[in-house]
């Protein structure tokens, strides 16, 4: 676990002055003036996306229906989920490239075929209560939710799954997934790796990409300026969302999504620094 900086930390505590003074109501208002507390307001007001980080992972394991089931049930405006393929070329829903952190087996997720993978039980390792939740199919994914809740889809290491990207892009023309972007749109699709992304794009142009960002030294006007020939969206971690290079994104005609958001005060901040949407383990937080 990282260390949280001085820097923010100070910041969540201006916040939660903010919060608290804005509940004692006249006292606020005499301490910092209408003017100040409206502005406040006005900004934590804004609408933002609430995405469940694999699924509402805070209640349930990620990457599971489960997790998915309960994020469309605390009203999240979408779901982010991360895709790899099997050893016979499935689209299947895990996030780390092997088994071994969340299921009862060890092993490389492309090394194993989709009927291995689908009698793990990826559930028990989070909570007795999900014992016999599945790895899903991208496909089950996308016959459950698909047009009814938008969906954040993260080619996972494509670098190492030659094809993810027509493998994916199928998928989401069998459902017609593949329409033109739209205000929230039914499908983004988002990677590390800009190179994944751009081959996807000419498979696919009218679905919309997001760029993830760890790195805040990556978020240079020029990487920017690169990022904008393909992608609409550019998501970075919270340590590389500082407010710089929040208006950079913007300034570039791009939206931003903002990994992965555990504590409301993080939040409270990101509301007022005018980001799109907030990727959250508990999305009923925001």
């Amino acid at each position: 676990m990282k260390k949280v900086s001085w820097v923010r930390t100070g910041l969540r505590l201006i916040v939660m002055v903010f919060i608290i003074l804005s509940l004692w109501g006249d006292s606020a208002y005499a301490l910092l003036g209408k003017d100040s507390i409206n502005g406040t307001l006005t900004a934590m007001d804004r609408k933002i996306l609430r995405i469940a980080h694999r699924g509402a992972s805070g209640y349930a394991p990620e990457n599971t229906m489960a997790a998915f089931e309960r994020a469309r049930a605390l009203g999240a405006d979408m779901i982010e989920l991360d895709v790899q393929l099997s050893r016979d070329d499935h689209a299947v829903v895990i996030h780390d490239t092997n088994v071994n952190r969340v299921s009862n087996a060890k092993g490389l997720v492309r090394n194993m075929t989709l009927e291995q993978l689908q009698k793990l039980d990826v559930g028990l390792w989070y909570d007795p209560l999900f014992k016999g939740e599945k790895i899903p199919t991208l496909e089950e994914v996308l016959e459950r939710f698909g047009g009814k809740m938008p969906l954040l889809i993260e080619m996972k290491s494509p670098a190492i799954y030659p094809g993810i990207e027509q493998k994916v892009a199928d998928l989401l023309r069998k459902y017609r997934l593949d329409k033109p972007s739209e205000e929230i749109p039914e499908v983004i699709v988002q990677s590390f790796n800009s190179v994944s992304l751009q081959r996807f794009h000419k498979i696919m142009p009218s679905v919309p990409l997001a760029v993830l960002v760890s790195n805040p030294l990556e978020l240079t006007d020029g990487r920017i300026g690169e990022f904008v020939q393909f992608a609409q969206y550019v998501n970075p971690s919270l340590d590389a969302a500082n407010k710089d290079n929040i208006q950079k994104i913007h300034k570039a005609g791009m939206k931003v999504f903002v990994w992965n958001v555990k504590h409301m005060l993080d939040m409270a901040l990101l509301q007022n620094s005018a980001v799109d949407g907030i990727i959250t383990d508990y999305p009923d937080l925001l």
